[in-house]
């Protein structure tokens, strides 16, 4: 009986193995997915079983966050006030017109933006703002923890909700997992409302493990916004064990923050099912200066992915240059050939890393995209100082883009990310001596240098490589 009950089991077993695998293929994803999640079933069939349960199912045909909600948040965003500024330069027209049609991100004009190229000068910052609240404080991270930086948040929030300003938090459940019931529980004894983004709570919902909210952002009044890579932790501020942090955060002032407000609004919808709307959170905008940004918040749920689309768009139609600073380059193969194909047909590529980041895994499956790279003249620059952090795309003598997204599968398939497409020279031009400081702290990898490397490290790389599109 034990032996039927143990070929029962298996028989049982490697159906469901069978099963996932043509549900994977059937779900028509790509390859560069599909092969590696086959090749886990195959080769480790219990282990890839529990982290295909956790991480692999393709949740993208559902929708926590519709277009139609998108479209109706975004549209309060239309001041026919500002149809006579200055428009999006021609050549990114098209660019504009496809963030238009996918996501209703709609161009908001004048804005003026601060860059913080460090953690502490950014909190004192934020601190300030909420200093000076006197409506509502809208805070969303990734990462907020229970250390001395983020009581110090935590106590500024609260002494404005004990003054009467509202105040909502929104934290990723995943991304905060680390700190206490207790700390948001008190600040929800103070009056803040307080809400898990996708809240896990096991077993129902752990499909919903890999899909994370990474974005960072704060609204104050509806008038100042803050956008960037830095969550809310101590190694944000003082850096790791090893070396500095360093970060790219922006404080944004003007039609730019409500932006950043219909973001944090569509998900605090979708969230808690609450629809806020109005002028108090939409205030009239002042104009400071000539440029024109296009807000634009993307997710996995839904057909088309907006910043892999929009960044392989805009790389593809560069003349000049193409400077990237981002932590991890785990890229599509669209983004990947851009990038090579723009570096061969002679335009200044240019790719900063850091030398080492938080994770041995992705350090050697990001340098397995590096041979090609080279070989097509792409300058792949390692930052030294400590962890580079920063997210910074420039094209040309016009374009940045800022805010929370990585050059990874993770934050164009998986991830609920924000940035914000500037089109403006005078900002292109600050960001320009943001990237040459770091430049300066650089090491400019040579060809000889990296073709000689060990071939066990290779191998290791390669191996790796297999599951960048699972990072």
């Amino acid at each position: 009986m034990q032996q039927v009950l143990t070929y029962l089991f298996l028989g049982i077993y490697s159906l469901t193995i069978l099963g996932i695998i043509v549900v994977i293929i059937t779900d028509n994803r790509n390859p560069l997915k599909t092969v590696p999640w086959i090749v886990v079933l195959l080769l480790a069939p219990g282990v890839g079983l529990v982290f295909y349960f956790f991480f692999g199912q393709n949740l993208s045909k559902q929708r926590i966050i519709t277009h139609r909600t998108r479209k109706r948040i975004t549209m309060q965003l239309d001041e026919s006030e500002h149809r006579q500024q200055p428009g999006i330069p021609p050549a990114h027209r098209a660019l504009s017109e496809l963030l238009m049609t996918t996501l209703h991100a709609v161009p908001l004009y004048g804005s003026r933006l601060k860059a913080f190229t460090d953690g502490e000068s950014k909190m004192e910052a934020l601190l300030e703002e909420i200093g000076r609240a006197r409506h509502h404080i809208h805070v969303q991270y990734y990462i907020l923890s229970d250390d001395a930086t983020g009581r110090r948040l935590r106590d500024a929030l609260v002494a404005k909700a004990r003054c009467g300003v509202e105040v909502r938090l929104l934290y990723d459940d995943v991304g905060s997992s680390g700190v206490k019931k207790a700390f948001f529980e008190g600040m929800r004894r103070e009056g803040i409302e307080v809400r898990a983004f996708l809240h896990v709570k096991f077993p129902f919902f752990t499909s919903k493990v890999n899909y994370r909210n990474h974005r960072k952002i704060v609204v104050i009044d509806g008038r100042v916004g803050f956008i960037g890579g830095m969550n809310v932790a101590d190694r944000y501020v003082h850096g790791t064990g090893w070396g500095s942090w360093r970060d790219t955060h922006f404080r944004i002032e003007g039609s730019g923050a409500a932006g950043l407000q219909a973001s944090f609004l569509s998900d605090w919808s979708a969230t808690t099912k609450q629809h806020i709307s109005g002028p108090d959170y939409y205030p009239e905008a002042a104009s400071y200066t000539d440029d024109v940004m296009q807000i634009v918040p993307s997710g996995p749920f839904g057909k088309w992915r907006a910043l892999l689309q929009a960044d392989s768009y805009a790389i593809a139609r560069a003349r000049r240059r193409i400077w990237i600073e981002t932590p991890y380059y785990l890229p599509s193969d669209v983004l990947n050939t851009a990038l090579q194909v723009a570096a061969l047909a002679g335009i200044d590529v240019r790719l900063m890393l850091p030398e080492r980041s938080d994770s041995k895994a992705i350090d050697l499956a990001s340098h397995s995209y590096l041979d090609d790279m080279m070989k097509a003249g792409v300058k792949i620059l390692f930052y030294t100082p400590g962890f580079l952090h920063s997210k910074l795309l420039i094209i040309d003598d016009d374009l940045t883009v800022i805010g929370s997204a990585n050059m990874d599968f993770r934050s164009f398939e998986h991830n609920f990310e924000i940035n914000a497409f500037v089109y403006d020279a005078e900002f292109t031009d600050r960001m320009e001596s943001v990237f040459e400081r770091d430049a300066a702290q650089c090491r400019h990898l040579t060809a000889a240098e990296w073709f000689n490397r060990p071939r066990s490290r290779r191998w290791a790389e390669s191996f790796l490589r297999l599951f960048s599109p699972l990072m």
